[in-house]
C-alpha cells in the first residue's frame, strides 16, 4: 500500500505506448491498473492511500509481478522516488518496478518482512527480461521491512550508469543495490 508518492529529478524522459485496463487517480496522477477493480484509493489519517485489495492467482511460467500500477508520468532516464509504504501484515511484502517497458522487460525493488537469505526472492531487486524474473542484487542485508508501519523509501535510478539504490527509512541495504543497463528509461509502478 502506498502513501505519498514523489518523484523528483527527471533528467531525460521517452515515450512508449501503454495499453492496460484500468485507470486510478492517486497523488495527483493516474495510474494504469490491469483490473481496476483490484484497487482502491482511500483516505487513511488524512492522506491518500492506494491499496491493492484482491491478489489473484500468479501464472506458473513466467514466474515474474503482473500485479501493479504504473505511475502516470513519462518514462525517465535519471530519477529519484520518494514514497511511504506499509505492507500488509498478512501478506508481508510488496514491489516498486522501475524501467518498466512492457509487462515482460521491467526491473522492480521487493521489500519484505524477512530476508533474502531466507527467501531468496524477497527483499532484493529483480530484472524480468522477457522471461522469469531474475535476482540481480546481492541477498546479504536485513529485511527491509521488518514493522507493519509505515517506512519511508528512497529510490535512486540512473540508467546510463544502470544502478539503482534503495534507502528504507534512510538505511542502505547490500540486497537493495544493483546495476543493470539493459533497459534504459522506463515507467515507475508499485504493487504486489
Amino acid at each position: 500500500m502506498l502513501r505519498r508518492a514523489v518523484l523528483l529529478s527527471p533528467i531525460a524522459s521517452f515515450v512508449w505506448r501503454l495499453e492496460a485496463a484500468g485507470r486510478l487517480e492517486a497523488f495527483g496522477m493516474t495510474w494504469t491498473v490491469p483490473v481496476d477493480a483490484d484497487w482502491s484509493v482511500e483516505r487513511e489519517d488524512g492522506q491518500e492511500v492506494l491499496r491493492l485489495l484482491v491478489a489473484r492467482p500468479r501464472e506458473k511460467n513466467p514466474r515474474r509481478p503482473f500485479q501493479y500500477a504504473l505511475g502516470g508520468v513519462p518514462p525517465f532516464a535519471k530519477w529519484s522516488w520518494q514514497i511511504d509504504v506499509r505492507r500488509e501484515p498478512v501478506r508481508g511484502s510488496l514491489i516498486l518496478v522501475y524501467a518498466w517497458r512492457d509487462p515482460a522487460h521491467f526491473n522492480y525493488i521487493h521489500l519484505s518482512d524477512d530476508s533474502a537469505a531466507e527467501q531468496p526472492v524477497h527483499n532484493g531487486i529483480f530484472h524480468v527480461y522477457g522471461g522469469d524474473r531474475v535476482r540481480i542484487s546481492s541477498d546479504k542485508g536485513p529485511c527491509s521491512l521488518p514493522t507493519a508501519g509505515w517506512h519511508h523509501v528512497e529510490v535512486k535510478y540512473d540508467s546510463a550508469a544502470g544502478t539503482v539504490d534503495v534507502l528504507v527509512d534512510g538505511q542502505p541495504n547490500p540486497s537493495l543495490r544493483a546495476v543493470d543497463l539493459s533497459l534504459g528509461a522506463g515507467q515507475i509502478g508499485a504493487g504486489s
